[in-house]
């Protein structure tokens, strides 16, 4: 590599960790301990997966709210713009539940893709069931993924707050930012192995990251081309880019405090 290479890449590296420094300056991170944050986060929810996408069908879409009955036992993170407010992202961790029949915990990708999982060890049935969970409903407000105007902005919230050009150089890294704080809430919470449902796409942008997920089953249609995935939350601090780190022990310094409360409603109430 010759010197000119050589600079380019740490003038590269340079803008690179000052942008995730700013990210972590502009964002926040908390987790849904009452029914406020729990409605800001399925608000997000419809406006991604019923009005944008069309996937989900809430019972009294008037409300504008989305949500399933498997909120009932996970753990919801929201990610916050603190200049506006704003609700940037979101993302659940869904803890295995006993079947109707009173069988055995499972997840939810066991139920509608139970008979895609054709990975010979790392399928959710041969783990301690309290170190599983699934990583799901991950979403990214379309105010963060577009250049909205003012008027569009205060169509969806009541905020009349006008995204700088500085502002939206952060935004791409919203996915990343869910990811970590994906992977912090699995180490607070003791539960290291996580599956999901993924567009198959998704993991290759993540490898990118250094986030090796394993494909565990057969690619199915549900919402378009899916297939599940496995993740192990120690490999990934192991693999981790070293350039995240710190973004990442921000976000997990953040959500510790956080995770005994909401581990708590999960295991004592029902949101609906």
């Amino acid at each position: 590599m010759g010197y000119r290479d050589l600079a380019d890449r740490e003038r590269n590296q340079r803008v690179s960790n000052r942008l995730l420094e700013r990210f972590r300056n502009e964002f926040t991170f908390r987790l849904a301990q009452d029914d406020a944050t729990r409605k800001r986060v399925f608000r997000l929810r419809y406006d991604v997966y019923c009005a944008e996408l069309g996937y989900e069908h809430p019972e009294n879409p008037s409300e504008h709210q989305e949500h399933d009955v498997h909120d009932e036992h996970a753990i919801q993170c929201l990610v916050e713009h603190r200049k506006s407010g704003l609700a940037a992202g979101c993302v659940r961790l869904v803890l295995p539940q006993s079947s109707e029949g009173g069988g055995a915990q499972t997840l939810p990708l066991q139920e509608y893709g139970g008979n895609s999982l054709d990975h010979g060890t790392l399928n959710p049935s041969r783990f301690c069931q309290s170190s599983i969970c699934e990583i799901s409903r991950l979403a990214i407000s379309p105010l963060f993924r577009r250049r909205s105007t003012r008027e569009e902005i205060a169509n969806i919230v009541r905020t009349n707050h006008a995204f700088t050009d500085a502002e939206r150089e952060t935004f791409p890294l919203i996915v990343i930012g869910l990811f970590l704080a994906t992977y912090a809430l699995l180490g607070l919470s003791k539960r290291p192995h996580a599956f999901a449902m993924m567009d198959p796409r998704l993991p290759r942008l993540l490898k990118m990251s250094g986030f090796y997920f394993t494909k565990v089953g057969e690619t199915i249609e549900f919402h378009g081309k899916r297939s599940a995935f496995y993740i192990d939350q120690r490999q990934v601090e192991k693999d981790m880019h070293a350039e995240l780190m710190p973004l990442y022990q921000h976000i997990q310094s953040t959500l510790a405090p956080q995770i005994e409360g909401a581990l708590a409603i999960v295991a004592t109430e029902s949101i609906y």
